[in-house]
């Protein structure tokens, strides 16, 4: 969330009314000064996500599109920034990969980004046939 919009006081709440929330979870967050934004996450033992490595990751991503996921234990973890402005950092329950894929394009969609002249930045295990999928609708994918 936008760092201007967040009060530490209210990050429960906040997360409670877009994620079910059990008693167990801690809800934490972490500030991205890059972006003016802050990440607020659940957590059992208070670790910050994947989501938080992949914003950071950002600025590895080759170009002016950056669109970087990691795809595993049963989510896509999926950031998107155009220049240095950040447009999305969320996590999407997928199973498997044709859901990942799904709410990766999706996002794109929703962000009127074209896939067709991005490139996709991976940093989690692909099989072939998974990498193979992606370069049918990316201009290229890359390894992190």
């Amino acid at each position: 969330m936008p760092a201007r919009f967040f009060e530490e006081e209210e990050a429960r709440c906040i997360l409670s009314d877009l994620y079910p929330l059990t008693d167990s979870e801690t809800v934490s967050f972490r500030e991205i000064a890059r972006y003016e934004a802050v990440l607020v996450y659940a957590s059992e033992d208070g670790e910050p996500p994947v989501l938080y490595t992949l914003v950071q990751d950002l600025d590895r991503c080759p170009e002016y599109n950056k669109i970087l996921f990691h795809f595993g234990d049963g989510c896509l973890d999926l950031a998107i920034a155009q220049g240095s402005r950040l447009l999305l950092a969320n996590c999407y329950p997928a199973t498997d990969f044709t859901t990942a894929q799904y709410y990766l394009f999706l996002a794109l969609k929703s962000l009127q980004l074209n896939p067709e002249v991005s490139t996709v930045v991976v940093s989690s295990p692909l099989s072939s046939e998974e990498e193979m999928s992606l370069y049918r609708y990316f201009k290229s994918v890359e390894r992190l």
